[in-house]
């Protein structure tokens, strides 16, 4: 159908579909004026006559920054470095894009796991990104981005201009460069001598670890940077921005070959601070296995041939002490909270590290301070000493060796605290393996493992040992040891008690192991023991364990108590517990009823009470009957005797 118009009309038509097209063709200037968040950048943008004519003549794409990256910012921002004349969406963008910065940098995109997109160290902000066709038909594209882009660039009193270095031409003039007060001269000196340079000129894209000269106050240290410690600071055909690392990912370095091999991966605190560790998986005599960790002092500087961070100390390089170690890193560092405690408590936890000739350490990091619980025992010097102590390990104690008393059986490890024990735990294999600690009722997750020193290992974890965080039955919950008693708590309604705070509990409860050997003993009784249909006679069984009072009772109370009486006799839920503690070869043992069952873990402190693990529970023959598939307590027996004979003596009198 054909509809006639008049010349009025048809003038109109085409009057819209002029204002339409123009409508269409918009262009990223407008979109920039348009958006208040941007409206730093775009200033800025006004004010660059290269940058106006690339956004007006050419097809290109603007990383633009928002108003609040540049609230972060310091220094001046150059805004060719956020142009590229070439337009690329999301999809299209490259492992690398050169800017329109003078001698076209490249800026380099990563995408991360969950689909997240870096351009260097900015991330792009999903759903902002704007594609447009300009007035002469250029496509354009705009990527709002969180950071701003800083390229390197050289300090004003540089004598030549500088443009587009790779890592080599890097560390040759990084006097001359915009690095703030780090120097490179000593690293600078062994890879001449070492004849390293090509590594550092390799085209491509790679990431490059330099340690400034603060890292070689040792004098010796310089040294032991030979070839392999030199390739074992680079991270070949990957480039590694620290927003965008995966963290604990470890990379194979340049130093990874059949006789040694290394890995480097990087981590942030929460306090924001970022590290990078090497870990020499297989060692030889210069290049002893083991972590070293590195604070990242100056990221993410971008070259030509991939990114450099500037480290505080050299990596694969194992030279220091324990106690070295921690004064290194307790300044400022990693471990600055565990420093400054150590040295609050006096110098004698210092001195008693330093006179060992084989150490581990478990050094909470400086978050693991930030718990209310902690800061009235911090002022107890006596009580802070002994906490310290717990965390201290006579013995060059790895991963690799603690796998190994770990292979049939929870690993049991004694601390320099007499009497107190650590219990490691495994679970997964190689990179993936999370690997726990208990000490004081405090279970730890290992956050840095193996940090090899020259007398010892470092492993840096999540929490304080021996400063308790959670209930009795938090604790039940969450330990691997007392699982199954947990369990029988559950059905039988025995737990539900456990998280009262305004009680004093103490619990001697049966580890796992102690329940499979009466299974062994009473296998009948065993079995019903877990089943939900008998959960009377499990609440029983439990009750016997559970003492309630105004006060705990540590083992070292009840050996006391021990030495003056016969039977020590406890308020139980179950009328009372008479036993006896003695100690037998460091380790304590509990007699009842003419049994010895030895305590496995004691002294597991909860904030409602404490736990004494067992290595059997107060189990006797004589408190099951088994009968047509069934069992009573002999209490329970008795009770229904007596039910059954006032029900005939009833009847009888009527």
């Amino acid at each position: 159908m054909f509809v006639s118009c008049g010349t009025g009309a048809l003038a109109a038509l085409l009057l819209l579909c002029c204002c339409t097209a123009h409508a269409a063709a918009a262009d990223l200037v407008d979109k920039l004026r348009d958006d208040s968040e941007l409206s730093q950048f775009y200033s800025l943008l006004e004010q660059n006559p290269v940058a106006n004519s690339t956004l007006s003549l050419r097809s290109c794409t603007i990383f633009v920054p928002t108003n609040e990256a540049f609230q972060r910012h310091k220094g001046p921002t150059h805004v060719l470095y956020h142009i590229t004349t070439a337009a690329f969406s999301k999809d299209q963008l490259e492992k690398t894009v050169s800017s329109d910065m003078n001698g076209n940098p490249p800026l380099y995109i990563t995408k991360s796991r969950n689909g997240d997109i870096y351009v260097n160290n900015a991330r792009i902000i999903p759903s902002l990104s704007v594609e447009l066709t300009d007035r002469e038909g250029k496509r354009q594209v705009m990527h709002i981005i969180d950071e701003v882009l800083d390229p390197l660039t050289a300090l004003p009193t540089a004598k030549t201009e500088i443009n587009n270095l790779d890592a080599l031409q890097f560390i040759q003039k990084a006097d001359q460069l915009n690095v703030g007060d780090n120097k490179l001269r000593t690293y600078r000196s062994q890879v001449t001598l070492m004849k390293k340079e090509s590594l550092y000129q390799a085209p491509g894209a790679h990431t490059f670890l330099l340690p400034v000269d603060e890292g070689f106050k040792l004098s010796t240290r310089s040294s032991l940077v030979d070839g392999k410690v030199i390739d074992g600071h680079v991270i070949p055909n990957t480039v590694i921005f620290t927003a965008a690392s995966q963290h604990d990912e470890p990379k194979t370095s340049a130093a990874f070959e059949d006789q040694l091999k290394v890995t480097v991966s990087f981590f942030k605190q929460k306090d924001g601070k970022m590290y990078v560790k090497s870990n020499t998986i297989i060692g030889d005599a210069k290049h002893p296995q083991g972590v070293v960790l590195a604070e990242i002092v100056k990221a993410n500087i971008p070259v030509k041939n991939g990114v450099i961070h500037l480290i505080h100390r050299p990596l694969m390089i194992i030279d220091t002490t324990v106690t070295q170690f921690l004064q290194d890193n307790g300044e400022n560092g990693a471990l600055r909270k565990f420093y400054e405690v150590i040295m609050d408590a006096g110098g004698a936890v210092l001195e008693g590290i330093n006179n060992l000739s084989e150490v581990t350490i478990l050094a909470p990091s400086n978050e693991a301070w930030n718990v209310s619980s902690i800061d009235n025992i911090i002022r107890d010097r006596k009580k802070m000493t002994d906490i310290l102590n717990m965390h201290i390990i006579k013995d060059r104690l790895n991963v690799e060796k603690i796998r190994q008393k770990n292979a049939n059986m929870i690993a049991q490890v004694p601390t320099v605290n007499n009497r107190t024990f650590l219990y490691f735990n495994i679970n997964g294999d190689d990179s993936d393996a999370v690997i726990t600690v208990e000490g004081g009722g405090v279970n730890a997750t290992v956050l840095q493992a193996d940090v090899a020193q020259t007398n010892g290992y470092v492993h840096i974890i999540d929490r304080v040992l021996g400063v308790p965080h959670t209930t009795v039955l938090g604790k039940l919950e969450t330990d691997p040891m007392m699982s199954d008693t947990y369990k029988m708590g559950e059905f039988s309604h025995f737990n539900d008690q456990l998280n009262n705070t305004q009680r004093r509990y103490t619990f001697f409860v049966p580890r796992d192991k102690g329940w499979q050997k009466t299974e062994l003993d009473y296998p009948s009784a065993h079995k019903k023991l877990f089943m939900r249909d008998f959960a009377y006679h499990s609440k029983y069984i439990l009750e016997r364990h559970l003492v309630l009072a105004d006060h705990v009772f540590t083992m070292k109370d009840l050996a006391q108590m021990s030495l003056t009486t016969d039977n020590v006799v406890l308020p139980t839920l179950r009328d009372s517990l008479k036993i006896k503690v003695e100690e037998e070869a460091g380790r304590y043992v509990i007699v009842w009823n003419y049994k010895k069952i030895n305590v496995y873990r004691p002294d597991v402190e909860c904030t409602n009470g404490i736990i004494h693990v067992i290595d059997y529970p107060l189990l006797e023959e004589k408190d099951i009957v088994v009968s047509g598939g069934s069992y009573l307590p002999e209490s329970s027996i008795c009770i229904m005797l007596a039910n059954l004979i006032m029900i005939t003596i009833a009847k009888f009198l009527n």
